[in-house]
């Protein structure tokens, strides 16, 4: 059984046609790249599978549970995890706040141990203290710990997100547009990154990005999305020599 199927999904806005017959087959452990220009429908595939919009037919089974008419925050206790394109940070937490929220779903103490700070509670908020502390180090962001996110450098902002979105124990993570607004150095620093989470944690990875050399180096598969249609899957040496591939982000050249 893949770990997350999505078939013939379809969606419409209104009367607009903004993603057809979108099918994905995720295997536990693989790193998928979803590529294409500016409109395509990217973000719309990631929104209707992490539950933001329902899509108007289809299905989408994640582990063997269905997701269609699930909210996100079903879809993330079931095991999907996502960034956004635009950040979506707290303005008025520091780092380690933001990663030990994600993690407060999985606390077990319950409303007494909130009111009255049992041996369970103490425990069980020094386990996700020492969580939240270990994934800022493998996202390189610990020493910023007791910074307000907004007052950080932007690469580190995305990081934060992406440490906050591995805080609920996905198996199966969403990056959309990881290295937006980055730097040559800090591309090539995400893509260790990602490298180094991908085999710790064994998380299956499906990514967004406009940086072909990043999808390259990291992916397995590729698939190219125009109009909301995939034109072209495979290896990411099929997809650099596909001729609809190159005229999507290229264009068509007219000799007259």
């Amino acid at each position: 059984m893949a770990l997350l199927r999505v078939d013939n999904m379809t969606h419409f806005f209104g009367g607009l046609r903004a993603v057809h017959n979108y099918n994905l087959v995720l295997e536990p452990g693989h790193i998928v790249g979803l590529i294409g220009p500016n409109g395509a429908g990217k973000t719309t595939v990631f929104n209707l599978i992490t539950g933001i919009h329902t899509p108007t037919s289809g299905n989408i089974e994640l582990s063997g549970h269905n997701l269609i008419g699930r909210r996100p925050h079903e879809t993330a206790a079931l095991g999907l995890g996502r960034t956004f394109q635009n950040l979506l940070l707290w303005r008025h937490m520091n780092v380690l706040e933001h990663v030990k929220t994600a993690c407060y779903s999985q606390l077990e103490y319950g409303l007494f141990g909130a009111f009255f700070g049992t041996p369970k509670r103490h425990r069980e908020e020094k386990r996700i203290t020492a969580k939240a502390l270990h994934l800022l180090e493998t996202f390189e962001v610990s020493e910023f710990r007791d910074r307000l996110v907004t007052n950080l450098p932007y690469g580190v902002q995305r990081r934060v997100e992406m440490a906050r979105a591995m805080a609920t124990n996905p198996k199966v993570l969403f990056l959309d547009e990881p290295t937006a607004g980055m730097t040559p150095d800090e591309l090539n620093r995400m893509i260790a990154i990602i490298r180094d989470i991908h085999k710790q944690f064994e998380v299956a990875i499906l990514l967004i990005e406009h940086r072909l050399k990043f999808v390259m180096e990291l992916c397995e598969r590729i698939q190219t999305l125009v109009f909301g249609e995939i034109i072209a899957e495979g290896a990411p040496e099929e997809i650099r020599n596909n001729p609809q591939v190159i005229e999507a982000y290229l264009g068509r050249e007219d000799v007259t």
